[in-house]
């Protein structure tokens, strides 16, 4: 018996059940288009027992692709780069938008309106060749995996205009804060690595990186005479700048799409023993994304310099970070900061301070 015949409807129907669970999975799992399109081939190929499988989109041409992904037994094959198709398999697929089924190969449109791209499956098996590639069950499972592509490109779209109000904001930051009060360029790194070292997920990194570009943003209605004054802050200057946090989270609550950043931004200058502000927040309650982003933002303030603080070495602000571990700083965190700090390029932080 060959057990690959799906004919009956039970069975059919059972594999049909789990096909459309696993792309379900693949769905509420994957946050970016890249990471979807790999692990969609990949599962394709899985399901229908190929040794090849090729999943590829479209521009709005339809004369070049803009990727593509090719999985060959073992091997694995990525181009996000815009290519001309130039396959005459593929042309004849996006000229006609119907499925064409030979012995070796199964190859398919994935359509949204109009076609968007194309998917490719193919087997050695000389005895059944693709007989038994079920084309219905192939063309369901490519009208889920449309859902995901356009939301993911949507989000990705999302994520372009965000990222373009936050390097507007980031301008009109540079341009109103003092250049002695800004961030070296490496700041977004270090926290970026230090997060790497915490071991976080995609979605918390993205976060922070967005963050650490915007965490200042509350300044903005700082005087300058405040900003930039060199001597002891008064009670009443304090408050103001102490206040920075919840107006930088103001400033960034209408943009939907950042709510995940405003935590971190609000808190990011809490203590992990609570004498911070402007919450007073003690230990986990603080907000792990500010937690990072304190000890951060303590040595650049260290190595780097302010009006109202000398430059240190670099090795006396590794020893500072150090003790206050406990205190000002999670431990777990400045564990994280001593390994990201031996990955980045230390060198450039030399050369800052000795500028």
């Amino acid at each position: 018996m060959n057990t690959k015949n799906y004919s009956t409807p039970t069975k059919r129907y059972k594999r049909l059940v789990s096909a459309i669970h696993n792309i379900y999975r693949l769905l509420t799992s994957t946050y970016e288009l890249r990471d979807f399109m790999i692990r969609f081939t990949r599962l394709i190929a899985q399901m229908f027992g190929a040794k090849y499988s090729m999943v590829l989109l479209l521009d709005a041409s339809k004369k070049y692709s803009v990727f593509r992904c090719v999985i060959s037994g073992k091997k694995r094959f990525i181009s996000e780069t815009r290519k001309r198709i130039s396959s005459a398999l593929e042309k004849k697929i996006i000229n006609t938008a119907q499925t064409i089924k030979k012995r070796h190969f199964l190859a398919v449109p994935i359509i949204c309106e109009d076609i968007m791209g194309i998917i490719v499956l193919g087997t050695d098996n000389k005895n059944a060749g693709v007989a038994n590639l079920d084309d219905e069950l192939l063309l369901t499972l490519t009208q889920q995996a449309i859902i995901g592509i356009k939301n993911l490109q949507l989000y990705e779209e999302q994520q372009k205009t965000v990222l373009g109000s936050i390097k507007s904001l980031v301008t009109l930051l540079d341009v109103r804060i003092p250049q002695e009060y800004a961030h070296s360029p490496y700041f977004s790194r270090l926290v970026i690595a230090i997060a790497h070292e915490m071991r976080l997920d995609e979605s918390q990194i993205k976060s922070l990186k967005y963050a650490s570009m915007l965490h200042d943003a509350g300044k903005i209605d700082i005087p300058l005479a405040i900003l930039t004054k060199t001597t002891k802050l008064t009670p009443k200057e304090l408050s103001i700048v102490q206040r920075h946090p919840l107006r930088g989270a103001e400033i960034l609550r209408p943009l939907q799409i950042l709510r995940p950043v405003i935590p971190i931004i609000m808190h990011h200058h809490e203590k992990y023993d609570g004498s911070g502000y402007p919450s007073r927040l003690k230990g986990d309650k603080i907000p792990l994304g500010s937690r990072v982003m304190a000890v951060a933002d303590a040595f650049e303030a260290m190595v780097y310099g302010r009006p109202y603080r000398e430059r240190v070495s670099f090795d006396a602000a590794i020893k500072e970070i150090k003790k206050k571990s406990g205190t000002q700083f999670d431990p777990r965190v400045v564990e994280a900061f001593l390994r990201a700090v031996r990955l980045i390029k230390t060198k450039k932080y030399l050369q800052l301070i000795t500028k």
